[in-house]
């Protein structure tokens, strides 16, 4: 099966990739370094043509509201367009657990607003919704810090590892298309701020980690559950205290 992989020379792309070829498909990385830019549409017709699935797990270079709006509106349009023009059978993207939950958030209503055109479009998909990666653990404290002070809720939220997320994410690009989300998650539970605040001490970062009910996360205000995957939720293998073990 031949796949192109929307952002595939990013963290989760390139591992994608990795792991559909190891497993005998035709995996190819589009993104602007390759000639492809889905935002400005360069290169997608070509790109797509005799390919089976496309998966997309891009992101917006800006997070800022309407910057981060326009990069999946127009990117996400540009590809079902092209993806309709070439037959393609199976779109896949890659989303957040609780995008629907985090429509306070800029980010969030961006990555919704991909969501609805995918579910719109007439081209057979399937949406990947993924909780935290374990490697995005500093990004959280870093939009979260005021000074030296990181604001994090005392919620709880379930991180899962990148490479966990790649290959639930091949194993639903080479089957049949669900119409529908599915959710991946990593198998143990934190509190996020308890788990922040321990990650930085681990590191030997100077920030305090205050605990404040109403700190925003991107923007939105969580509530105990917002970050939590449903009940049917593919449960990855890798705890996240053998990952960080292994960092060391």
């Amino acid at each position: 099966m031949k796949v192109v992989v929307i952002g595939g020379t990013g963290l989760i792309g390139s591992k994608l990739i990795g792991k559909l070829n190891e497993h005998g498909h035709e995996a190819v990385a589009a993104a602007p370094s390759t000639g492809v830019n889905a935002l400005t549409g360069e290169g997608l017709t070509e790109a797509l043509k005799g390919v089976s699935v496309v998966v997309d797990v891009s992101n917006s270079p800006s997070f800022e509201d309407e910057a981060v709006m326009t990069f999946f509106r127009t990117s996400t349009a540009n590809l079902l367009k092209a993806e309709a023009g070439t037959g393609v059978r199976h779109h896949v993207a890659l989303s957040v657990v609780g995008t629907d939950r985090l429509q306070e958030s800029g980010y969030f209503r961006a990555k919704q607003a991909q969501e609805e055109l995918i579910k719109a479009s007439g081209i057979p998909y399937s949406i990947v919704h993924a909780t935290q990666f374990f490697e995005f653990m500093k990004g959280i404290a870093d939009e979260a810090t005021e000074g030296d002070t990181v604001r994090l809720a005392p919620v709880k939220f379930q991180p899962v590892y990148s490479d966990d997320v790649a290959a639930a994410v091949g194993r639903t690009a080479v089957d049949a298309p669900v119409n529908g989300v599915v959710e991946v998650a990593g198998p143990d539970a934190f509190q996020l701020d308890e788990f922040i605040r321990n990650a930085l001490a681990a590191k030997n970062d100077p920030r305090t980690v205050v605990t404040d009910p109403h700190a925003r996360y991107f923007g939105a205000e969580l509530q105990e559950t917002t970050l939590l995957p449903g009940p049917d939720a593919h449960i990855a293998e890798t705890r996240f205290a053998d990952w960080a073990a292994q960092q060391k």
